[in-house]
């Protein structure tokens, strides 16, 4: 069982801009189109977990639902899933100890965790196994940052960092307990 962050962020750690924008993830060209090892990634993934602010600005974008896997949102405050999307998503609620039992009695073992509160809260709890973090080389001047203050230091090994399209860094960390 894991739960595994994969995500990018500004040199300085921010997941969105001020404005809570994510346009500065695609200004590096990439003229082959790589999807720099998501799908081998979301082929080992047997769901999602976000929460609702990550929910709502996936249903902003200008494409068609990216997740082939099921989606659980995590959220004390929204009341239901949009129709248009009640097949894709469902909602949970609670301890997230509890949320991620659940998950895992269902047959839920590799979660991919996504959205920078929510990624926060289960690194608070200290249930992240796994971050897959890509930096893209730019400064963002303020923003959503994707860590926060923790009660307790956390050890993480590099497993491996590779250099995507001579332009950014992705390096995979596994959680040493």
């Amino acid at each position: 069982m894991s739960n595994i962050v994969y995500i990018a962020t500004s040199l300085n750690g921010y997941i969105a801009d001020k404005d809570g924008n994510l346009d500065w993830l695609h200004r590096i060209p990439n003229p082959e189109q790589s999807d720099f090892g998501w799908s081998e990634f979301m082929s080992g993934i047997d769901g999602l977990v976000m929460g609702r602010t990550t929910f709502e600005t996936v249903l902003g974008f200008d494409c068609d639902w990216p997740y082939t896997k099921p989606v659980f949102v995590l959220s004390n405050t929204m009341k239901e899933i949009p129709d248009s999307h009640k097949d894709k998503a469902s909602l949970v609620s609670g301890a997230l100890s509890e949320i991620r039992k659940h998950l895992n009695e269902q047959g839920f073992k590799n979660l991919y965790i996504g959205g920078g509160k929510t990624v926060q809260s289960f690194l608070s709890e200290d249930l992240i196994d796994e971050l897959i973090i890509t930096q893209i080389p730019v400064l963002l001047g303020g923003g959503a940052k994707l860590f926060g203050d923790l009660e307790y230091r956390q050890q993480f090994e590099l497993v491996k960092s590779e250099v995507l399209i001579n332009a950014m860094v992705k390096s995979h960390f596994k959680r040493v307990r």
